[in-house]
């Protein structure tokens, strides 16, 4: 099992598969959890609603992988997708709104499950500042430029109302973070070396309510009541 260079730039991956990189290694990861040490690429598309085709494709921009007729690995395939996607390392990151919505995400145990500590918290409002949500003090915004460079910090995540988000996002890329994962309603603009993950359940229930809509129920034949 080889790995390409990543750093090749003609080694242009499609966003859509870097998005089904972290849902392999978690499908993976609970293969391993049940004792599973090889899988083939039929089983795991089973697995996850994708064809086989589709899983040797995705895993070929990275690669030579597993052995034709004797499937993957499972721990090696793990250890090859957790180095793919910069996993051999814990990501310090801040958290920047302590709303509801923050206090949650503050909360939330399944970042250190994989990887990521959010390692202090923010809020412009004076009431926060000084309270405690889990282990972490809330911190003023004035705060927020020398606790990025104190630790380093590449990941912010944005929890504040859409109208504060602009501002938010401006400050930590100046702060030089480069990459947020971003709770606002609201679409940000950034420099082009900054990547943003926008999460709308909103605009997720929307589409589906779309899908929901355009699925008529079957009629009934005429006459009959229902059961």
């Amino acid at each position: 099992m080889r790995r390409s260079d990543m750093g090749d730039p003609m080694n242009e991956i499609p966003e859509v598969v870097i998005q089904r990189l972290p849902l392999y290694l978690r499908t993976l990861s609970a293969l391993d959890a049940e004792g599973v040490t090889v899988v083939s690429s039929q089983d795991l598309g089973e697995r996850l609603q994708v064809t086989p085709a589709q899983i040797r494709k995705d895993l070929s921009y990275f690669g030579r992988f597993g052995k034709q007729g004797r499937g993957y690995r499972v721990p090696d395939l793990i250890r090859e997708l957790r180095l793919i996607l910069g996993l051999g390392r814990e990501w310090e990151m801040v958290l920047l709104g302590m709303g509801r919505l923050g206090w949650a995400v503050a909360g939330y145990p399944g970042f250190a499950q994989h990887g990521f500590k959010v390692v202090a918290c923010f809020d412009a409002d004076p009431q926060l500042i000084g309270k405690t949500a889990g282990p972490l003090v809330i911190q003023d915004i004035s705060a927020l430029a020398a606790t990025i460079q104190q630790h380093g910090i590449q990941i912010g995540i944005v929890a504040v109302p859409a109208a504060a988000a602009q501002q938010v996002v401006d400050q930590l890329v100046a702060c030089g973070v480069r990459g947020i994962l971003n709770y606002a309603p609201t679409a940000p603009r950034v420099p082009p070396h900054v990547w943003v993950q926008n999460i709308d359940p909103a605009v997720a229930l929307q589409a589906m309510t779309y899908h929901l809509s355009q699925r008529k129920p079957a009629r009934r034949p005429a006459g009959r009541a229902p059961a």
